[in-house]
């Protein structure tokens, strides 16, 4: 190999290693605390503003605060570790039922329009809605995009709060949400609380509205593999979908059984 040719080889691994570097150099660092928030914010911005995130969402990013309560909830989920009897009582399941089983017969014409179109049955679909939200009642009043930024920034799961704050991005540059979104502590808005990636991918309409929350949770739940007419009990064929919804078994668990009263089972 002549000199001339031993250079020019060599600038071009020098090159190559700049190209895989650069982007790992320009990322937005994560952080443990408040005190990063804001240099991390700036950066973010310009690497969203580079991936086509419009002016309009990129301005509601960076109005943005650090979330302390977000980041209290997160590590603060404690009724997941409960046996199900307590989780159950914990979250009002007898309550939920009740109010379930009325609804199911005040809204009927919906329900049934609902399964047939997605072949989910009423049951699974209220105890979500009674679970999540208490029916519409108690929907959060955190700053969406304020909660998922923060979360996209703490370095306990920032890859898949990143991902959700794209998607939050997103619809705010399409006029579906905004920067003075209120939802609950992780981001989650509407009527059954969705995150935003599954707003983007399986939302119809204004989620504070109860049908349209009811539509896209069925619609997400058909999409995850739900068949018409197959069970959803913990070894049933649907109950992979409820996995699917939430990834706590003793929240799946709780859904399967209240879901079932509802729908006339014991």
């Amino acid at each position: 190999m002549t000199q001339r040719s031993r250079l020019a080889t060599a600038t071009l691994i020098a090159l190559a290693a700049l190209a895989a570097a650069a982007p790992h150099a320009k990322a937005a660092q994560c952080g443990n605390g408040p005190g990063g928030f804001e240099t991390w914010k700036q950066e973010f911005a310009r690497e969203a503003g580079a991936k086509g995130i419009g002016a309009t969402a990129v301005a509601a990013l960076m109005q943005t605060h650090y979330a302390s309560a977000t980041i209290g909830a997160d590590r603060s989920q404690h009724s997941f570790g409960l046996s199900l009897d307590q989780f159950l009582a914990k979250r009002g399941a007898s309550t939920i039922v009740a109010r379930g089983r009325s609804l199911k017969a005040s809204q009927a014409a919906l329900f049934a329009s609902i399964q047939q179109r997605y072949g989910v049955p009423p049951g699974p679909l209220i105890a979500i809605w009674g679970m999540e939200t208490g029916f519409g009642s108690q929907r959060g009043n955190q700053n969406m995009l304020s909660s998922i930024a923060t979360l996209a920034y703490d370095c306990r799961r920032p890859e898949f709060f990143t991902e959700q704050l794209y998607a939050a991005l997103k619809l705010v540059d399409r006029g579906a949400l905004s920067g003075a979104t209120r939802g609950s502590m992780h981001g989650e808005v509407g009527q059954t609380q969705f995150m935003p990636k599954n707003i983007l991918a399986y939302g119809t309409g204004n989620l504070d509205v109860a049908a349209n929350a009811l539509n896209s949770t069925a619609n997400f739940l058909h999409a995850h593999g739900w068949r018409a007419g197959a069970g959803y009990q913990p070894g049933e064929p649907n109950f992979a979908a409820i996995e699917a919804w939430n990834a706590a078994g003793v929240y799946q668990k709780a859904i399967a059984i209240m879901g079932r009263q509802i729908d006339g089972g014991e």
